[in-house]
């Protein structure tokens, strides 16, 4: 079999997209995704072996910036209901200081079993509207995809 497309990885992820569009970014809505793609469930593993493959294929996570892989997998569309898809792969590192204006959700794929990612491990974190920090990764290797309503993120000095 030939490795994932970015069709088919936008479609999977749009696949989640469409069911939280317009949905605050909040508490709860990390408790749904968490609860409706839980970490130890075929969805959520369909999406991280989609994830790894891809890696592997060398098109996600094709740039590299103070150790941290990383890419844009799709800018925010109407394919996408208006989520940026990004992806960086961390290793035992701190990235640099950035806002989100609308909020960000990730989806936190331990490839070392103790990797964290701000202290989350395998599973969903939903941070709200202007929610600003230094990302981290702990305890190994870790892939993080993320979304971003309306693509908006705002990398700036503390």
């Amino acid at each position: 079999m030939g490795s994932i497309t970015i069709n088919e990885f936008i479609d999977l992820i749009a696949g989640i997209t469409g069911r939280i569009a317009g949905q605050p970014l909040d508490d709860q809505l990390a408790a749904r995704l968490n609860a409706e793609f839980p970490a130890e469930g075929a969805g959520f593993e369909r999406i991280a072996a989609a994830c790894r493959e891809a890696v592997a294929a060398g098109w996600l996570c094709n740039r590299e910036a103070g150790g941290i892989k990383f890419s844009r997998a799709a800018k925010p569309t109407a394919t996408t209901h208006g989520f940026s898809i990004d992806v960086v792969m961390m290793d035992n590192c701190k990235g640099p200081y950035h806002r989100h204006p609308n909020g960000e959700i990730d989806m936190i794929m331990p490839l070392d079993a103790e990797a964290k990612f701000d202290g989350h491990g395998k599973g969903w974190l939903v941070y709200p509207a202007g929610h600003a920090h230094h990302p981290v990764v702990t305890g190994g290797k870790a892939i993080v995809l993320y979304l971003l309503p309306g693509g908006a993120i705002e990398f700036t000095q503390i």
